[in-house]
């Protein structure tokens, strides 16, 4: 089963505690702190695999998770690293944060990889924090919690050709002939369901790879159908073989066709319509009147496509012509990287620590993630670990946010369970 699109939620490891730990050696009763640092949480890589051809795995596994940092230890022992988890995606595979809808990567090439969360960092130990005034702290910091992200993975096929038109116009008839590939052909409309890839190796010529992409209707480029998961498909061409059903055997008009298919085109992006084109006109073996041919190539001749091929794909007439051309149009078109819009790109927010002070009546209560990680950091019945807290307090700025809003003595602050009264 083809799958190109998946949502997954992704978690880095937490980082291992800071330990708290003092030296009990014979003789040595009062032995210095020796706590270690925690380590550091694994983070979650994506990693762009050739032996990938499709995001099935993604539909059933939704979560993943790494490792957690273990923590510290006595005698200064750090706790270990924790893993990273890597998970393997084709190549091709763009990356968006859902909440954003940004881009974080296009993994483009083999063994690209991209961090899509990062390790938490991890805790410090209780000899971290000696100085020469406090010999002795009996707290440690915890270890910082790891990122998690809801992503989306859309898959892309990549392709040097990449074969267009209405359905049933022949698409996957010839790419059948000039590949190796099997796609599923009948006489009906939308036969191909999903975007089929091949290689096309002919004597005389350097091969490259050509996509069937499935057929395009009115209304593509807003969804109708399967317009938008069919039309992203052709993002990463280089050029384009537009295929039309020149026979007219179903009572259409190939220049009608061809002029909806390249409206589609540019109202998905322009940068499609404006890519070099190929014509092939498909079906020349049903074809009655050689007139209609000629009054076809003088209209597209006339907006300014002059390669036009008649071929038949069932009979392979032409066929080797038009790959030729396609062969050598491709020679003189660099193959150059996507490239993300700066307005779509990913910025991964800095992790900071907030905090946010209210008043009721005479209590100020201050509330946040920095008040959870430093109530976690310290014991408040201490001496040492108390004239450490209210340290904090003032380098971050919370009393002097306190006395701006008007703190007098004897008023009461509150973090999460733990009152103080106001002093100056």
């Amino acid at each position: 089963m083809f799958v190109d699109t998946a949502r997954i939620f992704v978690k880095s490891g937490d980082g291992g505690d800071g330990s708290i730990s003092f030296r009990r050696e014979k003789y040595v009763p009062f032995g210095g702190p020796d706590g270690g640092d925690g380590g550091r949480g694994g983070d979650v890589v994506l990693v762009a695999s050739s032996n990938m051809t499709t995001l099935l795995d993604f539909a059933y596994r939704k979560k993943y998770k790494a490792e957690d940092g273990g923590n510290g230890s006595g005698s200064k022992c750090f706790g270990k690293n924790g893993e990273n988890l890597y998970i393997k995606v084709p190549i091709g595979t763009v990356v968006r944060d859902v909440n954003t809808n940004k881009i974080m990567a296009d993994l483009s090439h083999n063994e690209d990889k991209c961090i899509v969360a990062k390790g938490g960092r991890s805790g410090r130990g209780n000899v971290r924090f000696t100085t020469s005034t406090r010999q002795a702290p009996d707290f440690a910091e915890p270890g910082m919690p790891g990122e998690e992200r809801l992503i989306s993975l859309e898959l892309k096929v990549l392709a040097d050709v990449g074969l267009v038109g209405f359905p049933n116009v022949g698409k996957s008839t010839l790419l059948s002939v000039v590949t190796k590939a099997k796609p599923k052909i009948a006489n009906y409309h939308f036969t191909t369901l999903n975007p089929n890839l091949g290689v096309v190796d002919i004597p005389k010529i350097t091969s490259f790879v050509i996509a069937d992409i499935p057929g395009i209707i009115e209304g593509a480029s807003e969804g109708v159908g399967l317009g938008i998961q069919f039309l992203r498909h052709i993002e990463r061409t280089r050029l384009l073989i537009h295929v039309v059903d020149i026979s007219g055997v179903e009572g259409r008009d190939p220049f009608e066709d061809f002029l909806k298919i390249n409206e589609e085109l540019k109202k998905y992006d322009v940068k499609l319509w404006d890519r070099p084109q190929i014509i092939a006109a498909n079906k020349a073996d049903m074809l009655y009147d050689e007139q209609a041919f000629q009054d076809f190539k003088q209209k597209v001749s006339k907006l300014g496509y002059d390669k036009v091929f008649k071929i038949s794909a069932a009979t392979k007439q032409g066929v080797d012509e038009l790959m030729k051309e396609a062969a050598r149009m491709l020679s003189l078109i660099p193959i150059t990287d996507t490239e993300i819009p700066e307005n779509e790109k990913f910025v991964p927010e800095e992790k900071r620590f907030t905090y946010t002070i209210r008043k009721e009546e005479d209590m100020y209560i201050v509330e946040g993630s920095f008040v959870d990680r430093l109530l976690a950091s310290v014991n408040v019945n201490d001496a040492d670990d108390l004239r450490y807290f209210h340290k904090v307090l003032k380098n971050k700025g919370v009393l002097n946010e306190l006395k701006d809003m008007g703190i007098k003595d004897g008023d009461t602050v509150v973090l999460n369970d733990f009152q103080f009264e106001y002093m100056l």
